[in-house]
């Protein structure tokens, strides 16, 4: 991260070396050559069928943003949609039509037509709504479908506990949006409830399932960057202030019309401009709109049309959600205690549920908890036995820096772990395993908003290399501690080595490989669960109970590590599914009569 456009094509180039002298080097042979696309990596790299005979039978509850981009990744070969359930209408719209917002937007959630109109030769959207029921009041009625056999859920965070459980006791196999779940006790209901049930539990961090992560676990395993000692990991947001992702804008009411809005706007103008923008900051849907119809109006080509009337009709959708009765379905009004007085609606907490702490966990749940996953994955690439390596223990602190007090989550927030490294635990004949102090990991996270300079990645420090992996989709590969070093991979006695000789930028430019356009693991993650559940005895998800539980209990401690200021040691009955201890001192419930 922060690197120069030299120094990052040096590191593809190394990383390009490495991974073509290990047993997966088709990975770029294969596209090279055109004998496969990016798509269809998934298969031959992860070991599991490059289709299925019979599709699995899915239905979708939860159909917002996260729940649009496992749209986004769905595979026709492997899994059929036959219900979605969601209680906004605009989350609706979007999982049949896409996102047209951006053309970035389109591509991570394309809709349901897109993902499937190939398949069966739907000629429109309608074609696709048409076969595929929604479900906009109670998604129970969803499950209790004979013929779904399935389900994704991505709904808020504190509902994916009730909303899974119910399906595993209706038969469904379940795929649930991370975190597992708001709190560590909800986790290990989940998993019992698996274990009790017999139905595959999975949690989607997909880094499990991304091809550049799973080769850098296999660069770090060959010793090609030695023992890792540090780990630096960080995720940063330019949003800020009237452009935040997490407080999108909420519809006005259901009285409130466009011919509202316009009789506003031209009463403001005699005003200036200061008053027109106020008012647009006040209804920002309906301003919008406003702008939106106007460039319809002037557009001229087939393709400015199509987009334009999208677009307006997107926004037209987004306006619907006042309808939604959120009281109904568990939201609640509250007057936030922060000093502000700021009364926030039921409605408002269904839309923007990731700001408060009743309905979502902060930073660390959201971004924290698949970087700290990935963190945790290198280091158990270095364990004997390939397990996953809990941390010994968290400092962290946070604050809301930039935002006002409309809100109840941090937007910065910074935390150092330790991790047991290679060498930590002993045996001692007197006192049989004891622990080196001096062998340990750190790891150290930053999350902040405001600025997004250096994105989102992870910088993997050894021996003798580092590793950086960027936004999920560039790796370079560093010799020591120098980033102006080509690497050649040979094999010698003692295995694979690096060898080095120094360089200047400009040469390494020129020797820079592209890395190709390979998926950051949605697509894979949803084609391994679907196969696993048509072949149990042949393997077991990436990303079960056990793993996704530890991943929430990092995450969870973090956050009241953040909460009160101090050091939290981490306690392996945490980590322990039958174990009644969890980091908020809450005992699983009895679940038995649930669903």
């Amino acid at each position: 991260m922060d690197l120069t456009a030299e120094e990052k094509a040096l590191g593809k180039q190394n990383f390009n070396q490495a991974i073509g002298t290990t047993r997966r080097d088709f990975l770029l042979g294969t596209l090279a050559t055109g004998v496969t696309t990016s798509a269809g990596l998934g298969s031959m790299y992860f070991g599991y069928s490059a289709k299925l005979e019979d599709p699995l039978r899915i239905g979708i509850i939860g159909t917002g943003d996260e729940g649009n981009v496992l749209i986004g990744g769905l595979n026709p070969d492997f899994v059929d949609v036959v219900a979605i359930a969601d209680i906004r209408p605009y989350n609706v719209y979007r999982a049949f039509h896409g996102d047209f917002y951006s053309p970035n937007a389109k591509k991570a959630r394309p809709g349901l037509f897109d993902v499937y109109k190939e398949k069966y030769g739907w000629k429109n959207v309608q074609d696709a709504m048409d076969q595929i029921q929604v479900y906009d009041d109670k998604y129970e009625d969803l499950l209790e479908r004979d013929d779904i056999e399935a389900v994704i859920i991505a709904l808020p965070l504190w509902l994916h506990d009730i909303a899974a459980i119910k399906a595993m006791r209706k038969g469904k196999h379940v795929l649930t949006e991370k975190l597992m779940a708001r709190t560590v006790g909800q986790c290990k209901e989940m998993a019992r409830v698996s274990a009790e049930t017999g139905m595959i539990l999975a949690t989607g961090h997909q880094r499990h399932y991304s091809i550049l992560y799973a080769n850098a676990v296999d660069t770090i395993r060959r010793g090609l960057i030695g023992d890792i000692h540090h780990i630096r990991a960080q995720w940063h947001r330019s949003n800020m202030p009237g452009k935040d992702s997490w407080q999108p804008p909420l519809p006005e009411a259901k009285d409130f019309t466009q011919r509202d809005y316009d009789l506003a706007i031209n009463a403001a103008k005699p005003k200036g401009r200061a008053a027109i923008e106020e008012v647009a900051a006040q209804h920002p849907l309906r301003a919008k709109l406003r702008s939106w119809k106007g460039k319809l109006k002037i557009a001229r080509s087939k393709k400015d049309i199509e987009l334009w009337t999208a677009r307006v009709a997107q926004v037209e959708a987004q306006l619907l959600d006042h309808s939604v009765v959120a009281e109904n379905y568990g939201y609640q009004e509250k007057t936030l205690d922060n000093g502000s007085g700021k009364l926030i609606s039921a409605r408002e907490e269904l839309i923007r549920w990731r700001l408060w702490n009743r309905t979502g966990a902060g930073l660390m749940a959201e971004l924290g908890s698949h970087q700290l996953d990935a963190a945790s994955i290198f280091i158990s690439s270095q364990s004997p036995d390939g397990s996953k390596v809990y941390p010994l223990s968290v400092i962290g602190s946070g604050s809301r820096s930039i935002f006002p007090a409309d809100r109840e989550v941090d937007d910065h927030v910074y935390a150092t772990f330790e991790f047991p490294g290679p060498g930590y635990y002993k045996k001692d004949q007197k006192d049989g395993e004891v622990a080196d102090p001096n062998k340990k990991i750190a790891v150290t996270y930053s999350s902040i908003n405001g600025n997004g300079f250096g994105g989102y990645g992870e910088v993997v420090m050894g021996t003798q290399g580092t590793l950086i992996l960027e936004k999920e989709k560039d790796v370079m590969l560093y010799k020591g501690s120098s980033t102006a070093t080509n690497i050649k991979v040979t094999e010698g006695k003692d295995g694979p080595q690096l060898d080095t000789t120094e360089s200047g930028g400009q040469e390494a430019a020129v020797a820079a490989a592209a890395m190709p356009d390979i998926s950051r693991g949605y697509r894979e993650e949803i084609e391994h669960w679907a196969w696993c559940i048509r072949n149990p005895d042949k393997g077991e998800v990436k990303c079960g109970p056990k793993v996704a539980m530890a991943d929430a209990v990092i995450a969870l401690t973090t956050n009241i590590a953040i909460k009160e200021n101090r050091r939290i040691e981490f306690k392996p009955e945490w980590f322990q599914i039958d174990k009644p201890e969890t980091p908020e001192g809450i005992e699983p419930r009895d679940i038995s009569n649930l669903g």
